[in-house]
């Protein structure tokens, strides 16, 4: 059900540009730049997000992911965009609305990733301030939750900033590292002001 929904699944996915990032949908075109990325940053992203299939940095695999964001796109079950900086021209992360919950919900999932060389230099603070309003008036969501392991102090601080509360605790939540992780748990509502 699509109820409240604004964005249309025939609707590009819009780029939307705020604090000197650019979010945009992933495209065939940033594969290379992309799997740089991730390679040069897998030390710093292992510890953090689930096990990477072997052929995870292929072109292939790379395709099949953007398949699989079409789809959600057009089932408006996730709406993917990759992080850009100096004008759109440096691919630093990634964010994704996931999980979207129409009908008495209207909720999704954030879910984020930085390069690590872009770390800590404000891109996902960024990133986060732009899709807020995405979120909220282009999709017309109530609430946006997110997890995090509790070891992950700059999640934790990115997630406060950005005017999220902590919601809970919840054992065993997702599979992080190859692993069963405890998750802190936060969500922030369409009338939160951010922090």
């Amino acid at each position: 059900m699509a109820l409240f929904r604004t964005i249309h699944s025939s609707d590009a996915l819009p780029a939307i540009a705020a604090d000197g990032v650019t979010l945009r949908a992933p495209q065939m075109s940033d594969f290379s730049e992309w799997a740089d990325l991730r390679e040069a940053s897998r030390d710093f992203l292992v510890p953090w997000e689930p096990v990477w299939p072997a052929d995870d940095l292929t072109r292939g695999a790379f395709r099949r992911r953007l398949k699989r964001y079409a789809e959600d796109l057009r089932s408006d079950q996730a709406y993917p965009f990759f992080i850009f900086a100096d004008d759109g021209r440096n691919l630093v992360g990634g964010v994704t609305l996931t999980n979207i919950r129409r009908g008495v919900a209207q909720a999704g999932s954030v879910g984020y990733w930085i390069g690590g060389p872009f770390a800590r230099r404000g891109y996902m603070a960024a990133a986060m301030r732009a899709l807020i309003p995405f979120a909220f008036q282009g999709l017309r969501l109530h609430r946006l939750e997110a997890a995090c392991i509790p070891t992950n102090a700059a999640s934790i601080a990115l997630l406060e900033k950005s005017g999220f509360q902590r919601e809970g605790y919840a054992r065993e939540y997702l599979c992080i590292n190859g692993a069963w992780q405890d998750h802190l748990l936060y969500a922030r509502l369409t009338d939160d002001a951010a922090a």
